[in-house]
């Protein structure tokens, strides 16, 4: 059953207060070598019309054509000899919680390149890799600690963790493995400076975990266009008013409205307007009005729940929890929310853009769904999206030769 709505946007305003890619390591880069060219192709040209008798034995042998040597689009990293490093056909698992034991076909063109590049990686450098759940989402902080504080086992892990305080326990515990320490490892890099989520997980010049990336997307706004049509609102008319800035609370909050209503007239609703992760809407409400649940001046960080912009996002969220998503059942459990969205009975649900994806819980969906961002809020300059990445770590129990 559901707390009470302040009190559930309290905690999880106090709670928000506190894909990844391996990198081979290395002391200096090589370009890869071209592949040997054993191969080459005869210019047989062909003619309208056979040689005469005469002739015919009288054809020139044509000059092989020579091929263009093939340039790798990677960076071989070799040991002092210029040789590749050799790690010796360890296998190394990405832990997380939502890999599946036999992957999926690659679903889009990132997904393809990033299979292809982690093909040449374990043939170049003599590795296996693969990523796989073996925790859950629920036990992954105290697995975490378990396997670190008994010293762990033979399986070389880079442990996914959940981006909450759990690690900053691990931190404070000296749990983590200081990734700052490896020569691999360039946190100046692109693919870390587009995201620095190892700053945040920084002390001093030590680096305790890390994500490799573009930050991964996260919430916005699912709804259900059969159920919008229903109710006679017209589902593109969404991707038009976020086109032209017009996609705010109140338009939010009009058409929840128009969507929730008694259809058989027995006196109580029976389409809804919102189905909710109260916690991610709640921080993205936050974010969507300029707000912060933690801020940052010249004296350094400060508790900013109190401000304007977050003050009137609790209070909103608090009214459209309690306009629009008092309908579970007595005794439902929390992500009875997915259900729900399932059945065709609401018609906006705020959650992670990865619902969406292949393999999550949308792909069962019936009806044809829409995705926007989370509406503006009235401070609001633009359309937020808060992103939350998964830290990668390696356990400190591993010494530097493993690490």
């Amino acid at each position: 059953m559901k707390k009470p709505m302040a009190k559930k946007a309290l905690a999880a305003a106090t709670a928000a207060a506190m894909v990844m890619s391996i990198t081979a390591c290395g002391a200096k880069n090589e370009p890869a070598p071209a592949p040997a060219d054993d191969t080459s192709a005869a210019d047989t040209t062909a003619t309208d019309t056979a040689p005469a008798a005469d002739t015919a034995t009288d054809t020139a042998e044509a000059e092989p054509e020579e091929e263009e040597e093939e340039v790798s689009p990677y960076t071989v990293l070799t040991d002092e000899s210029g040789n590749p490093y050799d790690l010796g056909g360890m296998e190394i698992i990405i832990r997380d919680w939502w890999s599946s034991e036999d992957p999926a076909e690659p679903a889009n063109d990132y997904e393809e390149a990033q299979l292809e590049w982690r093909e040449w990686a374990q043939e170049t450098y003599n590795f296996k890799i693969k990523q796989v759940a073996i925790s859950d989402w629920g036990s992954t902080p105290q697995d975490f600690v378990d396997y670190c504080t008994t010293g762990g086992d033979d399986v070389n892990y880079v442990w996914t963790l959940r981006d909450d305080p759990a690690i900053t326990s691990a931190m404070a515990s000296g749990l983590m493995y200081d990734l700052s320490t490896l020569d691999c490892l360039d946190f100046s890099s692109d693919k870390f400076q587009m995201n620095k989520l190892h700053e945040q997980y920084g002390k001093g010049n030590a680096i305790y975990a890390m994500y490799a990336g573009i930050s991964e997307p996260r919430t916005g706004v699912y709804f259900n266009k059969r159920v919008l049509q229903e109710a006679g609102i017209d589902p593109e008319s969404i991707y038009d008013m976020q086109k032209d800035g017009t996609w705010t609370w109140d338009k939010f909050d009009e058409l929840m409205g128009t969507v929730q209503r008694d259809t058989d007239n027995d006196g109580t609703d029976d389409v809804f307007g919102l189905t909710v992760n109260e916690g991610n809407m709640t921080t993205a409400a936050v974010f969507s009005n300029g707000g912060s649940y933690i801020g940052k001046d010249a004296n350094g960080y400060f508790y900013n729940l109190e401000s304007p912009e977050t003050t009137e996002a609790l209070e909103w969220t608090v009214d459209m929890f309690t306009k629009y998503d008092q309908h579970d059942p007595e005794g439902a459990e929390w992500d009875y929310y997915k259900e729900e969205f399932l059945n065709g009975s609401v018609g906006f649900m705020v959650e992670d853009e990865y619902a969406g994806t292949p393999g999550n819980f949308l792909q069962d969906m019936q009806d044809e769904v829409g995705f926007v961002m989370f509406p503006k809020g009235p401070q609001g300059k633009d359309y937020i999206n808060v992103w939350s990445n998964n830290p990668a770590a390696i356990p400190a129990c591993y010494d530097a030769d493993r690490a």
